[in-house]
């Protein structure tokens, strides 16, 4: 399997997580309001602090994102690139979002695809600090109770990273048994979550959220995407039993890589490495 060297040693638990429980629930972003606050309040509205998203169509202006790019210092696996801010109103093709804290304050990691005012299409990673929710639109959310998704340095990828810690559990009505997840660096996403599943009694899952990176892509309908950086947002996930007693991860995902490849599709099971991370909220189905 495809692997990239980071620039930290490997740490021994190759998947962080915490068991929580959770609840879906959708909520109207607002209108002028920067994206990182309009997500914030419709979570607080809910009684939560922490969580994921899904959103599709959407309007932002004004806008700010950065894409996949090479590292130049080689402090880093691979980095960011230089900031874009287009003009006009871009609208939201996709997108996934990590709701958390960074800094004891509320931060985002959202990765998604889009449509500039001038036509261009492109994705990436927001800014949290730089992005205007510019027309009111719907999302669908997952809160959690019992954990957080806090930003932490990271000494594998020499980045600051989100990943689940424990958190006081506030009583909010929260039916679903759910795991905040963070996957690290090279391991195979499905394969990491079926053995996940398995190791914790889980029969049926579903993936809310999803937001990471990783070695380029395969996907079932024959597509490859070579450039190994990628920004990537999960459109939809499940976690099944098989007919023989397995289980299976079905994982759908956008991405645009560092050249500016963009590619959706059905992640091949076995043949699609974590880069940097990968950030999840799974719901214990059965």
């Amino acid at each position: 399997m495809r692997s990239i060297k980071q620039p930290g040693a490997p740490v021994t638990e190759r998947i962080q997580w915490v068991e929580a429980r959770g609840r879906a629930f959708s909520f109207t972003l607002q209108a002028g309001l920067p994206l990182l606050e309009a997500a914030r309040r419709g979570f607080a509205a809910e009684g939560f602090a922490s969580g994921v998203l899904n959103f599709g169509s959407g309007a932002l202006g004004p806008f700010a994102y950065v894409m996949p790019a090479l590292s130049k210092t080689g402090e880093n696996a691979a980095f960011y690139s230089e900031t874009f801010r287009p003009k006009g109103v871009t609208r939201t093709k996709l997108g996934s979002m990590t709701l958390g804290l960074r800094d004891s304050a509320p931060f985002f990691h959202c990765h998604g695809l889009w449509t500039e005012a001038g036509g261009r299409a492109s994705g990436g990673h927001m800014l949290p600090d730089e992005t205007i929710v510019a027309e009111p639109f719907v999302v669908e959310a997952f809160g959690l109770d019992g954990a957080a998704f806090i930003a932490e340095p990271d000494p594998e990828t020499n980045f600051k990273l989100f990943g689940p810690v424990a958190a006081a559990l506030s009583g909010e009505r929260t039916p679903s048994r759910a795991f905040a997840l963070r996957l690290r660096p090279n391991q195979d996403v499905a394969g990491c979550l079926e053995a996940f599943c398995r190791e914790h009694g889980i029969k049926r899952g579903k993936l809310h959220g999803g937001v990471g990176s990783t070695i380029g892509a395969r996907f079932t309908h024959g597509g490859v995407t070579e450039p190994f950086a990628t920004e990537l947002a999960v459109t939809a996930g499940a976690i099944v039993p098989t007919g023989w007693g397995g289980l299976e991860a079905a994982i759908d995902v956008a991405l645009i890589d560092y050249t500016g490849g963009i590619a959706e599709g059905r992640l091949v099971r076995g043949d699609n490495p974590v880069l940097m991370t990968m950030e999840l909220v799974l719901e214990a189905l059965e």
